[in-house]
């Protein structure tokens, strides 16, 4: 990251989704970590929550009490949102159906709940015109078959189903046939100037996918990558791509997508392990995380500290598959 800019004059709002199982946990520490290390963010912090309804075998929305009153500490407001569309079968699809609860023409960036702040948000150059989103990612979709299509069929057939220019979609500094020639993000953050703009083509863009794939698609997996599928579209249909976010701020010294706590102590930088312990350290805070056995054992019984010793992380393996069986095979993996 070159030159880090002061903090803005920017007002903008943060979502992320909260829920009856693993994700209340996650959503209390990023937001005790949005308030410990952003503290000139002026913008209003939401948990989303999805209700319950006839797409849920039970009720998904986030009652544990003391989860709440640790929230509310954080000065979160909580928003509830009807699932239409996904629900039980696809709950990914939650980030997108919260967008249409969030307040109409306010800029917003959505975070993945397993998310924690690190540095001062504010100081993030957001060009909330040309949305984007995280670059953090592997070559995890679409899987071409030796005898169907390729990256290039394969995307083509959903930038002309939308009606939207493949072309200017390219990386062509990346070779042919390459999942990095074309646009694909992590779904962990995204952000734009209206939420109920994004969200509704979002929407439309993932149903669509879902319902009615195009032939190219016809050996290719949507579950979990539907939602992963549909943002490039999505950002590339209101302007934004790859290069609209200047590197080292998201995914970098202002914020962290962990995934899973095993894989934080693992490879993640010293830093984001001083701000996850630090801000889990408050028994206010402490009481309400315990309940989880990762956070419980790994953060609180010291046993992190065993999963980083399996590792060097400047020198750490190429694929996560290698990571996951070494923690395993220690007797650490928790999630």
């Amino acid at each position: 990251m070159a030159g880090k800019p002061s903090t803005t004059s920017q007002t903008f709002n943060v979502v992320i989704i909260g829920q009856n199982n693993r994700l209340q946990y996650e959503a209390l520490l990023f937001a005790a970590s949005l308030r410990h290390c952003a503290p000139a963010f002026r913008g209003r912090l939401f948990v989303a929550t999805p209700q319950p309804g006839p797409l849920w075998s039970g009720d998904p929305s986030l009652r544990n009490q003391a989860t709440l009153e640790a929230l509310d500490r954080l000065n979160v407001e909580l928003l509830p949102f009807e699932n239409r569309v996904f629900g039980q079968s696809y709950p990914h699809g939650n980030k997108i159906e919260a967008l249409m609860a969030l307040p109409e023409g306010e800029p917003f960036v959505f975070f993945d709940s397993d998310t924690l702040i690190t540095g001062e948000l504010a100081s993030v150059p957001f060009d909330f015109d040309r949305p984007s989103a995280s670059l953090r990612c592997e070559g995890s979709w679409p899987e071409p078959t030796l005898y169907g299509p390729g990256y290039a069929g394969i995307w083509k057939s959903l930038y002309d189903r939308f009606g939207l220019d493949y072309d200017s979609s390219l990386d062509l500094s990346q070779p042919d046939e390459y999942w990095r020639r074309h646009l694909y993000f992590n779904a962990g953050f995204f952000y734009y100037k209206c939420p109920r703009a994004f969200g509704e083509r979002f929407l439309d863009y993932a149903r669509s996918i879902r319902d009615d794939p195009p032939d190219a698609l016809i050996c290719q997996s949507l579950d979990p990558w539907l939602d992963q599928v549909a943002l490039p579209l999505v950002i590339h249909s209101f302007g934004g791509g790859r290069d609209a976010l200047p590197g080292g701020y998201l995914d970098g010294d202002v914020s962290c997508h962990y995934r899973l706590f095993p894989l934080l102590y693992a490879r993640e930088s010293d830093r984001v392990i001083e701000v996850l312990e630090e801000v889990a350290a408050p028994n206010k805070f402490k009481k309400v995380l315990k309940q989880y056995e990762p956070i419980r054992k790994l953060v609180f019984q010291g046993k992190g500290a065993k999963v980083r010793a399996l590792f060097d992380q400047q020198n750490l393996p190429r694929r996560e598959q290698v990571m996951r069986k070494q923690i395993r095979e220690a007797g650490l993996w928790l999630r």
